[in-house]
């Protein structure tokens, strides 16, 4: 995979309760990632963007929202993807120092 590509791959963190709990309880990190990224790819994005090493990787699809309007048109947000990142043990990602 080539470093444009790498670079890519992972848009940003995803903050939320359950992404702060199971970074304390599991040693993962959860990301947004491209809705057409594979395993293998974000666990090598992981590896050389943060300079860890990635035990293992869970993606899932997120089906986006549908919401009503000001004006009661419903609209719908966009499907995601999103990955779960564990690390080896002693390894870690200052989330903080990214956003």
């Amino acid at each position: 995979m080539n470093q444009e590509r790498r670079l890519r791959i992972i848009l940003g963190p995803h903050l939320s309760e359950k992404a702060s709990r199971i970074s304390e309880l599991n040693n993962q990190v959860a990301f947004k990632v491209l809705s057409d990224a594979t395993k293998p790819e974000v666990k090598e994005a992981v590896e050389k963007l943060f300079n860890v090493q990635v035990r293992e990787v869970q993606v899932l699809n997120v089906k986006g929202k549908t919401k009503r309007t000001a004006r009661g048109k419903l609209r719908s947000r966009g499907d995601w993807k999103k990955a779960y990142v564990r690390l080896e043990q002693g390894q870690e990602i200052d989330l903080a120092n990214m956003v």
